[in-house]
């Protein structure tokens, strides 16, 4: 799969561009901010996020790794796929994005164009320490709280398959119930959680 590309913008309508990589022009769909700062650039590196369906295959472009990083953990929530996750980070930038979920703002989580309140309460549910970003969140008792996730690879390759919160959770609970150890490959663990959430034993 590809994970990054350099090159240049050479044309966008509304969150699809084109990216010149040597010649070759690459289809890419990003945020509107992405695309406006790539435009002023003559050359940029995309972080690439590639999406298989079953219709097509489509590269989801970033500025930074932490910006994919963080469209694949939305990626992970129940209903939201690759469009739905590009159109929040479209509405809010990911230092915006954590302070709403980690205060349970529904209110601005709602403003994304798709997302009702339902789908908004969803994501500050599921998303809730989720989001590997640092920040000072003010709590309702006035006093600041840190937050900080460490993206575990497994929980990430999971939620890029599709697998929710729950799900992710409970292959998670079992590799350790059976003894698989946190620190091992990530392509064992994954296998072995894809043997449990397909209903065999890890």
């Amino acid at each position: 799969m590809i994970g990054m590309l350099r090159g240049r913008l050479l044309h966008r309508d509304g969150t699809r561009g084109v990216l010149d990589v040597a010649g070759v022009g690459y289809e890419i769909f990003a945020t509107r901010r992405t695309l406006d700062a790539w435009a002023g650039r003559s050359e940029v590196v995309v972080h690439v996020s590639t999406q298989v369906r079953e219709e097509a295959i489509q590269l989801y472009g970033f500025d930074t790794d932490l910006e994919r990083r963080v469209f694949v953990v939305v990626l992970g929530i129940t209903g939201f796929g690759p469009k739905l996750a590009l159109q929040t980070l479209d509405t809010l930038d990911v230092e915006s994005l954590t302070r709403a979920v980690e205060s349970d703002d529904v209110r601005t989580l709602s403003g994304i164009s798709g997302v009702g309140d339902l789908k908004a309460k969803r994501l500050a549910l599921e998303l809730k320490g989720k989001l590997p970003v640092e920040l000072q969140i003010a709590a309702k008792v006035g006093r600041p709280i840190t937050t900080r996730v460490a993206a575990d690879p497994l929980s990430l390759a999971l939620a890029q398959l599709e697998y929710g919160r729950s799900e992710i959770e409970r292959a998670l609970q079992a590799l350790k119930d059976d003894g698989v150890p946190p620190d091992a490959q990530t392509e064992i663990r994954l296998k072995a959680a894809l043997r449990f959430l397909a209903g065999s034993p890890p």
